[in-house]
């Protein structure tokens, strides 16, 4: 039997739920289609800081090292200065493992409304690839004369011919595996360096895709099309900045932070890559039962079409996506059902869902990936 290693990182706040509710389903799923999976829990995230004064530590990244992937359930506390758990954590496991393609899947599924009109399950099935690694997260800076009023901040960009060939050759493959479509995503107006990299790059790597077309679009100019014209895109690909800033209107898109999913992936396979829900850590509703799992079980899915069980994947989202379609909310305490019954409730659907209900299975993500 096939067995694959998780390593699981509950995180804080609503994370530990989520995730354990996930994993209910992802045993169903493992259960129906044959495979196994065991499972090793992590102790990082707040308390593990404030208990120890260590947000990650060599010995805990080997041990990680180990597994086929890692799920993570969310990082945050009030107690904690933000950007400690993110950069130490999050961003270091990204660098660590090589995670240089995160993977934000932009769909909206039939019996989730959208809050923008107009958009439907038809018009809204896109892919934005944000490089994980580079441009301004990782290019450092400097403040001087702090705390006065002639103080002045440095914040640089790294971006590397290499970093951006890697995604630019995934966002190809992807798309040709998807409706033939990549937009690069930049400001090439503005950051002329950078963005000019990107447009070589792309350009060059097209030559060896003539199946699949390519355009363009302007960072703010996306914020005008993907709301409004969602089916117009297929992969995006982008900078880790705009990245950030472009999947989360995405997310809005597709019904909200709730049903997004991502992947911190890693191309080469070197190293495990990472599955978790876009959403934070909600320490205010953590413990009630009041937190949605979809974006988790749905993270749970691209992990394990990453992993080659691709018909497992399949029915994982689609239960997902058919429990979604029940709920009176999509999070909160009037969705219906706790955390932990909407996990169970899936785990039971996985068993009978058709995936053909919510789309063609093998124009999917989760095919692409698989």
């Amino acid at each position: 039997m096939r067995k694959h290693h998780l390593a699981v990182i509950g995180g804080d706040g609503i994370g530990p739920d989520v995730t354990a509710a996930a994993l209910t389903a992802v045993r169903a799923a493992a259960g129906k289609f044959g495979f196994a999976v065991d499972t090793t829990e992590f102790d990082l995230g707040a308390e593990h800081f404030l208990r120890t004064g260590v947000v990650l530590d060599d010995p805990a990244v080997e041990k990680l090292r180990e597994h086929d992937a890692i799920l993570l359930g969310a990082v945050g506390d009030p107690r904690v200065a933000p950007g400690i758990l993110e950069r130490g954590l999050i961003v270091a496991l990204r660098v660590a493992f090589r995670q240089s393609v995160n993977v934000r899947p932009v769909r909206l599924y039939p019996g989730v409304e959208s809050p923008v009109k107009g958009v439907t399950p038809e018009n809204c099935d896109l892919v934005v690839l944000r490089e994980n690694t580079e441009g301004l997260y990782a290019g450092g800076g400097s403040t001087t004369h702090a705390g006065t009023p002639h103080a002045v901040a440095l914040q640089n960009s790294v971006t590397t011919v290499a970093a951006t060939t890697e995604i630019v050759e995934f966002a190809f493959r992807l798309a040709q595996r998807r409706r033939r479509r990549v937009t690069l995503c930049h400001k090439t107006n503005i950051l002329v360096h950078a963005g000019q990299l990107w447009q070589d790059v792309v350009d060059e790597v097209a030559t060896r895709y003539s199946d699949v077309e390519h355009d363009y679009v302007h960072a703010d100019a996306m914020c005008l099309h993907l709301p409004t014209n969602p089916g117009r895109f297929d992969v995006v690909v982008t900078d880790n900045l705009f990245g950030d800033i472009i999947s989360d209107l995405g997310a809005t898109v597709q019904g909200g932070l709730g049903v997004a999913a991502s992947a911190n992936h890693n191309p080469t396979g070197s190293a495990p890559s990472m599955f978790e829900p876009v959403h934070g850590s909600a320490p205010d509703i953590a413990g009630r039962g009041w937190a949605n799992p979809a974006a988790a079980v749905l993270s749970a899915a691209l992990c394990l079409a990453t992993l080659g069980e691709r018909d497992a994947a399949l029915a994982l989202e689609a239960a997902a996506a058919s429990v979604l379609a029940e709920l009176p909310a999509l999070a909160g305490p009037d969705m219906g059902a706790t955390t932990e019954e909407l996990g169970r409730r899936i785990a039971d659907r996985v068993t009978t869902v058709d995936p053909v209900a919510i789309g063609d299975p093998a124009r999917s993500l989760i095919s692409a990936l698989a």
